[in-house]
C-alpha cells in the first residue's frame, strides 16, 4: 500500500518530468507524442491521443505502450466522472482482456482555463486502478500538453498568415511595359519555418520604362512580411514620381529611417529602358545581378552597394549598362545561392558557371536557375525575377 507521502513524492517527480518531455518539439502531433510516451513510462501500460477534426470526427494521433489493450475499451460499467481540482473532472472506469481487468481513464485535451478542446487522452493499466495522485498527475500532463498544442496552433496560423500575405504581395509583380518579358518564382521554405520577407516587383513608368525590383527584410515571420508590405508600397510612390533608381533607393530609405520599428531591408533596383537599350542599376545591401547572355554564359554585375535601407545612412550609386534583347538578365535574394557553411563568392560563382540554353523563353531561364541551384531544397525563402527585352516588330516591308 503506497503511503500519501510516497504517492505526493512520486507526483511530484512525475510532474517534474513531464515538464521536461511535453512540448519539446514545438508541434502538434510531436507533442502528443510526447504525451503517450511519458505517461506509458510512467504511469500506465497503454496510452492514446484522440484529436478533434473538422465536424468533431476523432482521429487517432498517437499511441504508445502494449497498444491491444486500446483495440476495445468499451467499459463493464456506464464511465464515472471523478472530479479534481478547480472544477475539472476525468472519466474513469473498467474493462477487461484476455481475463485481466482493465482500468481506464480518459482526460480532456483543452487548452488553459478549460478553452477549445483539442481532443481526449486514453490511459489504460492492467491489474491495479489509478489513484488520486496518479489521476491528477494524467490529468496534468494533459493540461500541459493543452497548453502546447494552443500555442503550436496560433504559431501555425501566424505562420500561415505570414505566408499567405507574402505569397499574394509577389503572386503578381506587377505589370510591366509591354516591351519587356518577365518571369518570376517564389519558392518558400516551407510552412513549419518562420517565412521571411522576400519580395519582387515592377513598375511600369514613362516612356516605356519599366523598374524591376527585388528586396529582402531582414528577420522572418509575420513582421518581416508586414514590413515587406510597408516597402513595397512606399516604393511603388516614390518610384512613380521617375526619379532615377539610386535617388529612389535614398528617398526610401529616408522614409524607412523615420520609422524606428522597420526592419531594415536589402534591396536591388533596375531601370530598364528598351528604347535606348540602357539597364540603369541600384542597389542597398543587395546581392549582385545576373546577365545571361544569347550563348547561355552568365556573369555577375559589379553594381555599387550602399547600405540597406531603414538605416538612414544613404550613399548609393547608379551604374548605367547596356541590355540587348538576347540578353536574360536575372535577379534574385539570398536563398537562390546561399549554402549553410560555403563562403558568399563561391556561392555566387556557382550561379554564373550556369550554362543555359540559348534563346530559351524567360520562364524557361527561371525554371532552369532554380532547377541548377537546387532551389527547392534552399534553407531560405527565394524570390527570383527574371527579364528579357521583347524585339519589336519588324516593320511591313513595302509593297
Amino acid at each position: 500500500m503506497v503511503s500519501e507521502r510516497d504517492g505526493l513524492e512520486a507526483r511530484l517527480r512525475a510532474v517534474e518530468e513531464a515538464l521536461e518531455r511535453i512540448g519539446t518539439s514545438g508541434d502538434e502531433r510531436g507533442t502528443c507524442r510526447e504525451l503517450a510516451g511519458f505517461l506509458v513510462r510512467t504511469l500506465c501500460d497503454a496510452a492514446a491521443v484522440d484529436m478533434t477534426g473538422r465536424g468533431g470526427v476523432q482521429g487517432r494521433v498517437a499511441q504508445a505502450g502494449a497498444t491491444d489493450l486500446l483495440r476495445d475499451p468499451s467499459p463493464e460499467d456506464p464511465p464515472a466522472v471523478r472530479p479534481l481540482e478547480h472544477g475539472r473532472t476525468v472519466e474513469t472506469w473498467t474493462g477487461r482482456a484476455e481475463g485481466r481487468p482493465l482500468y481506464l481513464v480518459s482526460v480532456p485535451l483543452a487548452g488553459p482555463g478549460g478553452g477549445e478542446a483539442y481532443g481526449r487522452l486514453l490511459a489504460v493499466r492492467a491489474g491495479q486502478d489509478f489513484d488520486e495522485h496518479e489521476t491528477a498527475t494524467l490529468h496534468f500532463a494533459a493540461r500541459l500538453a493543452g497548453v502546447h498544442i494552443g500555442y503550436a496552433r496560433r504559431q501555425a496560423a501566424t505562420e500561415k498568415t505570414a505566408l499567405d500575405l507574402q505569397r499574394a504581395l509577389v503572386s503578381d509583380p506587377g505589370r510591366p511595359h509591354p516591351n519587356l518579358d518577365i518571369a518570376s518564382r517564389y519558392l518558400p521554405v516551407g510552412l513549419r519555418s518562420l517565412v521571411g520577407g522576400d519580395w519582387f516587383e515592377t513598375v511600369r513608368l514613362h516612356f516605356g520604362r519599366t523598374l524591376l525590383v527585388v528586396g529582402d527584410v531582414m528577420g522572418h515571420g509575420l513582421d518581416a512580411a508586414v514590413d515587406m508590405n510597408a516597402y513595397r508600397s512606399i516604393l511603388r510612390e516614390v518610384a512613380s514620381t521617375e526619379l532615377a533608381p539610386h535617388r529612389v533607393l535614398r528617398r526610401l530609405d529616408t522614409l524607412s529611417a523615420a520609422d524606428d520599428r522597420r526592419r531594415p531591408a536589402t534591396c536591388l533596383l533596375v531601370r530598364i529602358d528598351p528604347a535606348r537599350g540602357i539597364a540603369l542599376y541600384a542597389s542597398a545591401g543587395h546581392l549582385p545581378p545576373a546577365v545571361f547572355g544569347g550563348d547561355g554564359t552568365g556573369e555577375l554585375l559589379d553594381v555599387p552597394v550602399g547600405p540597406p535601407l531603414g538605416t538612414g545612412i544613404g550613399g548609393y550609386e547608379a551604374l548605367a549598362r547596356p541590355i540587348s534583347a538576347d540578353q536574360t538578365l536575372l535577379l534574385y535574394t539570398d536563398g537562390l545561392v546561399e549554402r549553410r557553411g560555403e563562403d558568399i563568392d563561391t556561392s555566387l560563382a556557382r550561379l554564373a558557371g550556369l550554362r543555359l540554353a540559348p534563346g530559351a523563353p524567360v520562364e524557361d531561364i527561371v525554371t532552369a536557375v532554380c532547377d541548377g541551384l537546387d532551389a527547392q531544397h534552399a534553407e531560405d525563402d527565394v524570390a527570383v525575377l527574371a527579364a528579357r527585352l521583347r524585339p519589336r516588330p519588324a516593320p511591313p516591308a513595302d509593297r
